[in-house]
């Protein structure tokens, strides 16, 4: 009899079927609003249809362009193959949130083809070792299709209810090849995929919403003592929607597959295949159903959608559209400029912030602000200053509207040492509530400004040295800090306009220290 002991080692083996609400203000096949839309993503249950998401005789599906657009976009994002011919395809459901008993969706002819991305290295945190080796996981295809609806189950009764404001929100299908072994690296994987899809402006992202979820495909080679090795079923666990679930139900599912195999003697091969669901309160899986093959799904050609046809023109005008990739620009805002890593991903994996920070180090550049300076003050106020004020009125750095025509002004202010960094931060926030607003004269109208006249900060600094003979003593005794109290007292007689790096050398001067 086979037992626990007699299994040598257990190598897993990980895919990801990962599906990517699109972002588009309608839906994949008719002009009902998008759950996927901010607009209309706090609307009451069942508001978002009509009669083509109800399924009522004589509908006919209408294509949304947009929708295709963004999946070529994420596709490219990829490096994926595009298709210049994708064709639309029925597959057949029985669900009550799906009232046609039908998906649109797409089989053997998909937008998306084979691709590869290169995924970072990634700490349980997520954030990017750029120095460790990267993993290269296949893609198989990306096809579009419409989402089901959903069902809420409610607790107190036995009934499910049924809201279809989701049925027919597009959504890409991103299917990779089983290239991952580790919990780590399908998170890394799902981290990064959703940061690409964010970068192309293809999806909102926001998890607890559903805009992405994830399914994981996972089995074991189990390598035995007489040295055969054996390769357990497939068990693919359904719509995780956060990252801590993802890697919840791999590492659960690594744990226990070994010891099903002992249990049933079960092993991968066709009609082995089985979906379970994850409960995140026990934090196990939990047995749906046998997974169904493509025979049963009775796919069938689309009668009533036309071909899509990607033509030369169209694709370049989509990869006109495409941003440079966020590791790329992490890569170059590291190498180039000189960004401390954290500070580098902070600004390459937001695409607002990266295009904040490039289209400001651009103006600057024009307005002849040394590129040391700019690239240091412009990542220190998107990353430390605006990151704070979007956090504080919880929204995003987009959201808060500064421009690059303002921010680089502000730049330029400190570089000049015009104003000081707290005196930045400050004027940063004055300007979000201005429209065309006109950073220098805020600054003035604010009091921002700081003196450098040297005759003023040399009078500020004598009467300082004059009433503070204690802590002078100190700093001539060696003890350097204590000039902070000092310059803490100049600041006070400058209403805070003094240079205080200025302040700082005349007060080391003068005290001689």
């Amino acid at each position: 009899m086979t037992t626990e002991a007699d299994i040598v080692s257990v190598e897993p083996i990980i895919g990801m079927e990962i599906h990517v609400q699109l972002c588009t203000r309608t839906k994949l096949f008719t002009g009902a609003p998008s759950t996927a839309s901010a607009e209309f993503d706090e609307a009451e249950p069942n508001t978002l249809t009509d009669p083509l998401v109800l399924a009522l005789p004589g509908t006919l599906p209408v294509m949304n362009r947009a929708a295709v657009e963004l999946s070529v976009l994420v596709g490219l994002a990829m490096g994926c193959d595009i298709a210049t011919r994708a064709t639309w395809d029925r597959k057949s459901y029985f669900y009550p949130d799906l009232p046609k008993a039908y998906q649109i969706s797409q089989y053997d002819r998909p937008l998306c083809g084979t691709g590869t991305i290169e995924v970072p290295a990634m700490d349980e945190a997520g954030f990017v070792d750029l120095d460790a080796p990267i993993t290269r996981v296949r893609i198989t295809r990306a096809h579009l299709e419409e989402d089901a609806g959903k069902l809420v189950h409610d607790a107190g009764s036995k009934a499910s209810l049924v809201d279809l404001n989701r049925a027919g929100t597009p959504l890409l299908e991103i299917v990779t090849e089983p290239d991952l072994r580790t919990s780590e690296e399908a998170l890394a994987l799902a981290r990064y995929l959703r940061t690409l899809c964010l970068s192309v402006r293809a999806t909102l992202g926001v998890m607890q919403r559903g805009h992405m979820r994830f399914e994981p495909n996972i089995n074991c080679k189990l390598k035995l003592k007489d040295g055969r090795e054996v390769v357990t079923p497939i068990v693919e666990v359904k719509n995780l929607n956060s990252f801590r679930s993802l890697v919840g139900a791999i590492r659960y599912e690594i744990s226990q597959q070994p010891r099903r195999w002992l249990e049933t003697g079960d092993e991968f091969g066709p009609g082995m295949k089985s979906t379970r669901g994850w409960d995140d309160e026990k934090e196990i899986t939990v047995l749906q159903r046998s997974k169904e093959d493509a025979l049963d799904y009775r796919y069938f050609p689309e009668p009533d959608l036309p071909v899509v046809m990607v033509d030369d023109k169209w694709m370049a005008d989509l990869r006109a559209r495409m941003p440079e990739l966020p590791l790329r620009r992490m890569r170059r805002y590291r190498d180039e400029l000189g960004r401390p890593d954290r500070d580098a991903q902070a600004l390459a994996f937001d695409r607002a912030s990266a295009d904040l920070y490039d289209g400001t180090l651009k103006l600057c550049d024009a307005a002849g602000v040394a590129r040391t300076d700019s690239s240091t003050i412009a990542a220190n106020l998107i990353v430390q200053c605006l990151a704070r004020l979007a956090s504080e009125r919880g929204t995003t750095i987009e959201s808060l509207g500064l421009t690059t025509e303002t921010l680089a002004p502000i730049v330029g202010l400190r570089a000049a040492g015009d104003i000081s960094a707290n005196g930045a931060e400050k004027l940063v926030e004055l300007c979000l509530g201005e429209l065309d607003a006109d950073p220098r004269a805020i600054a003035e109208r604010e009091g921002l400004i700081q003196v450098s006249d040297t005759g003023q900060l040399e009078a500020w600094c004598d009467e300082v040295i004059a009433e503070q003979d204690a802590i002078v003593q100190q700093i001539r005794e060696g003890k350097g800090a204590a000039v902070g109290r000092l310059i803490g007292e100049v600041m006070k007689k400058s209403g805070g306009a003094a240079d205080a790096k200025a302040v700082r050398e005349i007060l080391l001067r003068k005290i001689g220290a």
